[in-house]
């Protein structure tokens, strides 16, 4: 994940969630083996062809499993995006600060859907009964924690490491959920959209650079040139990016990093995006170093709360940013 969240709560809850979402990650692995036993044929006769009741796969650590052909309780933490984008609701959901931080872009699907910690513990996950768990990354499965789990239900990593190709990783949800075909129109669709958005864009505006800023607190952090919302910005709609982002993202691993004063001080974006700051506009824009910015100056400075998407990734977070950024600008 990622720094990924929201800081729209206390100060306390907002570290918090900061501290988690900065661990959060997205990871991508490649395409889920399967196998099946199809009915032969009988009595000089064709059989149709029976669906197997479960599949063999073998997730990105090279762990073997059989997994149920369409699984019905799924716990996925932090990869509800690619489930709800596959008509998939989980059995719980991802969430940090006791439950009171959760994705609140999918709330509008997964607004009935109960909680569990972002850490996993194996008692709640066991209260949950799933017939299979995905886990977003290597790390979330660590040291005896896949064993814990592989104990409870299925369990398939689908990532190695931080920060993998969000496509990818939806690619191989799809897979390991028998909804392949419905990710890659999925993923069609979305391309679409951003290639359409893109050409808006130039056509409005021409080569103009953007940044992404999460004010926290004393600490700002600033989006990454390759992950988060700073993918869907620079690569999907075109546009430049600033050197200070480039400057940071070339040593930086999170999808979030701190960004100094002094740094602040020389970005020099023709837009800022301000995601779930937990700073008031006004309180910020005092700050000599803010109203210095050349998009304050020319009043191309947009804020997003706690509702938006811009902390996440996958298709349907994406997705929302692409329509942030054109009512924006293109307003």
């Amino acid at each position: 994940m990622n720094r990924n969240r929201k800081p729209k709560y206390a100060a306390a809850a907002g570290i918090l969630s900061l501290v988690l979402l900065l661990s959060a990650c997205s990871g991508g692995s490649a395409p889920a083996s399967t196998s099946g036993n199809a009915s032969p044929a009988s009595g000089g006769n064709q059989v149709e062809e029976s669906q197997p009741a479960e599949r063999v796969l073998t997730d990105s650590l090279g762990h073997e499993m059989k997994v149920p052909a369409n699984p019905e309780r799924i716990i996925a933490s932090y990869l509800e995006d690619h489930l709800v984008a596959l008509g998939v609701k989980p059995v719980a959901q991802w969430s940090v600060a006791d439950g009171k931080t959760v994705q609140n872009y999918l709330q509008y699907e997964l607004k009935d859907v109960p909680t569990i910690p972002s850490e996993l513990p194996y008692e709640t996950v066991m209260s949950f009964q799933p017939d299979l768990i995905l886990m977003d990354s290597a790390d979330m499965a660590a040291g005896d924690k896949y064993e814990q789990y592989s104990k409870i239900a299925p369990t398939y990593s689908v990532g190695t490491e931080q920060n993998n190709d969000w496509r990818e990783e939806l690619l191989t949800v799809g897979d390991v959920l028998n909804k392949a075909e419905e990710a890659k129109k999925a993923l069609a669709d979305y391309d679409a959209k951003a290639n359409e958005a893109n050409e808006k864009l130039q056509a409005a505006i021409g080569e103009k650079s953007a940044a992404v800023l999460w004010p926290l607190g004393k600490s700002t952090y600033i989006v990454h040139e390759k992950l988060s919302s700073g993918d869907v910005l620079y690569r999907d709609l075109g546009m430049k990016v600033p050197s200070v982002v480039q400057e940071i993202s070339a040593s930086a691993t999170a999808n979030w990093n701190q960004i100094s004063a002094e740094k602040l001080a020389e970005l020099d974006a023709d837009y800022i995006f301000i995601v779930s700051s937990a700073v008031p506009m006004e309180e910020l824009l005092t700050d000599p170093i803010w109203a210095g910015l050349p998009a304050v100056k020319h009043g191309q400075i947009y804020e997003f709360d706690n509702e938006s998407s811009w902390l996440y990734t996958g298709v349907i977070a994406n997705g929302k940013i692409i329509d942030d950024v054109l009512n924006s600008i293109l307003k």
